[in-house]
């Protein structure tokens, strides 16, 4: 690897285009580079465009000024047709951006919250009659249609049980595919097509007076939703923002099943999990998003010309911010590749630190609002899994690939002899 560098010029990575080694690296491609130039910020050409690639806390903390950046143009088009949706909430900037924000945190109230802690205690306890009749289970399959189940349900989208299933393979392809190529993208871009056929039929019902969901429901409020104009959403954009609580709750059976690997890893954290004494789970789940990889890097365009550590950012540019290797960052975590709890403990919850989910203020900046319902749900369900059922680990492929975005345990995670505790 060659790399060019002048004055205070952001070091550059020499050659044509790098695409095709982020798509063969993933979740490294960022940090080997930074490793190798010993530096936090550095030039390379991603499809065909220059991009500056930064990590760190003070890194992220500019990323997140929206005075510096702006989100439209930076997420690449076949993104937004298989993960986000077409000029979804994550396009957004400005006052926009912010009522949109405040669209979504409206459902995130306490009351809501315990409603779905409640769905997702309920819908772990209903499986375990037919998984103590199986041989073995694959968890992760089982969690993304759990999941689904529970969004569903929290946020009044009526789904019957001959399509969960089908629902939550859709979903869940949509998170797969996004990195990908050839015809694993196309069947995320078919996942993305049918779920957003399917949602906005029920937008439209709504809108019809035909379905009555709860008036504090995700379904209702986007449905009933009204731009800065006084204008609802068209139906299809109403439909892609009404996704976007679903399948970041669907995405959560990822971390679920990481969490279920650490519990394997880790043994003794098991037991620390299952008393839960000085609210230890909580700490768990958290070094569980810090530690294993889920967003490998998020992208913005410089807004305005601006000078950062005396280096130059010139209009237009993309910047992508390093969240897997700021979560890693030595600067910033102690042994950052150990998997340590208590890290946690005396945490100070620095907005741009920890960013698994994105960095800054839930209510003004891009930090994704529905990072307390991960939490809330990854902490039920491997509070179950430690408390409320037994099962064995066989031998199995449990090694996950930082080359493959997003990343998964390569046998999905496979449990027998469940059983009720």
């Amino acid at each position: 690897m060659i790399f060019v560098t002048s004055g205070r010029s952001i070091p550059k990575e020499k050659g044509l285009d790098h695409t095709l080694a982020l798509l063969k690296e993933g979740y490294n491609f960022i940090p080997e580079r930074r490793s190798e130039l010993q530096s936090d910020i550095f030039q390379t050409r991603i499809l065909g465009q220059k991009a500056i690639c930064i990590a760190g806390e003070e890194a992220a903390s500019v990323f997140y000024d929206e005075n510096l950046f702006t989100r439209k143009g930076a997420a690449p088009k076949r993104v937004q047709k298989t993960l986000f949706g077409e000029n979804a909430i994550q396009t957004l900037d400005g006052e926009e951006h912010k009522q949109r924000k405040r669209m979504f945190l409206s459902m995130m109230t306490p009351g809501r919250l315990d409603e779905l802690a409640k769905i997702t205690r309920e819908q772990w306890r209903a499986k375990i009659p037919e998984w103590e009749q199986r041989d073995e289970i694959v968890l992760f399959h089982e969690a993304e249609e759990i999941m689904c189940r529970i969004a569903c349900q929290w946020a009044g989208v009526p789904i019957t049980e001959v399509e969960v299933k089908q629902r939550a393979i859709d979903f869940g392809t949509m998170i797969d595919t996004f990195a990908s190529v050839g015809e694993r993208y196309r069947e995320g871009k078919k996942a993305r097509s049918r779920s957003e056929e399917w949602i906005e039929k029920i937008i439209k019902q709504i809108r019809a007076k035909k379905l009555h969901p709860l008036e504090n429901t995700a379904a209702y409020i986007i449905a009933w939703h009204r731009d800065l104009k006084g204008k609802l959403l068209d139906d299809r954009m109403a439909a892609i923002e009404l996704i976007n609580i679903l399948r970041p709750i669907v995405a959560i059976g990822r971390f679920v099943t990481f969490g279920a690997l650490a519990l394997r890893d880790y043994p003794e954290e098991r037991e620390k999990v299952k008393d839960d004494q000085g609210g230890y789970s909580q700490l768990f789940v958290q070094e569980v998003r810090r530690f294993y990889p889920f967003g490998p890097f998020t992208g913005a365009r410089v807004r305005e010309d601006f000078t950062w550590r005396d280096y130059e950012f010139k209009k237009g540019t993309l910047v992508l911010l390093d969240i897997y290797g700021t979560n890693h960052h030595p600067d910033l975590w102690e042994h950052p590749e150990e998997f340590r709890p208590e890290r946690f403990k005396d945490w100070k919850e620095s907005p741009f630190s920890f960013i698994p989910q994105g960095g800054g203020d839930h209510y003004m900046g891009h930090r994704c609002a529905g990072e307390w319902v991960t939490v809330l749900v990854m902490k039920e369900s491997l509070e179950f899994l430690t408390k409320e059922i037994t099962y064995d680990v066989p031998t199995q492929d449990l090694t996950y690939e930082m080359g493959r975005i997003p990343a998964l345990p390569n046998s999905r995670f496979i449990i027998k002899n469940i059983q009720q505790s």
